[in-house]
């Protein structure tokens, strides 16, 4: 009977532990079927629930996540039946300071191809004087012309190389053996190849008057106003665009670089006197103490300007 009753006992308890696994295993399977439709389809926002929990914590601790910098520029170029029109504005901000009013933004890479940039100043300078000195080499290694192409492969692939951590959007130009060609390269390395192209803070008005003026072969004339009119429109539209017009006319036999090609926002002459005259503010008390000081020393240095 004892033993009877120690088998019937085990047989129990093993039948609970049976019961318990498989309930264990029917959550297990019902947790996991959950976390699986969590990511079944549409958007996961995980991520942002994580992002706002260590915003919170390092709220508390005093420190802040960086942000993104915010630079501003108009730059275009469009495609005309000679050649390549490129444009630009030459305003350049630190945050909401204007550094300089008149700085160029059409940068040199051969005799046949010029570049706009738009983003961090440093970035695009050394960024087209990096490709401009290879574009050289090239040149002196075959004795001809580079072609746009080549130019645009140097940029795309160093931009890619660095993640979009060097943060420069072009506007490549240019005239070759084999016709005009204009590109448009991002920060990340990708590239579109189009008849009119526009980057930068101030792009959407830009390709605004693009979109609705844009004709196929245009004769040169028609295709400056039409830059100017785009680069314009990002100067009026766009607080991180302004000051002169900058363009670079490209075609085969010539190139003009003209700057400015005209001056959208000319300062006006003030109206009215912001002076105050004497006596204005009515002044209700006067007390005047007089301070005895006798001048002990007095030395004249002269500035050094060597």
């Amino acid at each position: 009977n004892s033993s009877k009753c120690a088998r019937l006992v085990s047989f129990a308890g093993s039948v609970s532990v049976l019961l318990r696994i498989r309930k264990q295993s029917k959550m297990a399977a019902t947790l996991s079927v959950l976390q699986a439709s969590d990511f079944a389809g549409g958007f996961s926002f995980h991520n942002c629930a994580r992002n706002a929990q260590l915003e919170a914590e390092n709220a508390k601790k005093g420190l802040r996540l960086p942000s993104a910098r915010k630079t501003g520029t108009t730059i275009a170029g469009v495609v005309f039946k000679d050649g390549i029109v490129l444009g630009a504005d030459t305003r350049a901000t630190e945050g909401m300071v204007v550094a300089d009013k008149n700085c160029s933004k059409i940068h040199f890479i051969s005799p046949n191809i010029y570049c706009c940039g738009a983003g961090t100043a440093a970035d695009t300078e050394m960024t087209t004087q990096l490709i401009s000195s290879n574009m050289e080499l090239h040149l002196l290694s075959t004795g001809r012309l580079p072609r746009v192409v080549t130019a645009n492969r140097m940029l795309k692939q160093m931009l890619f190389r660095y993640q979009g951590y060097i943060g420069a959007a072009l506007v490549l130009g240019g005239v070759d053996v084999t016709g005009p060609h204009l590109y448009s390269i991002y920060p990340h390395g990708s590239t579109d190849k189009l008849p009119y192209v526009t980057m930068g803070s101030g792009a959407l008005a830009a390709m605004a008057v693009f979109e609705d003026n844009f004709k196929p072969d245009m004769e040169e004339e028609e295709a400056k106003q039409l830059v100017r009119d785009a680069i314009a429109a990002g100067i009026y539209n766009d607080l991180g665009s302004g000051s002169n017009i900058d363009l670079c006319v490209i075609s085969k036999n010539k190139l003009d670089f003209l700057r400015p090609y005209d001056t959208p926002n000319k300062k006006g002459e003030r109206q009215g006197k912001y002076k105050c005259e004497k006596g204005t503010t009515g002044i209700l008390t006067e007390n005047v103490t007089l301070l005895n000081l006798e001048v002990m020393d007095e030395t004249v240095q002269t500035m050094d300007t060597s």
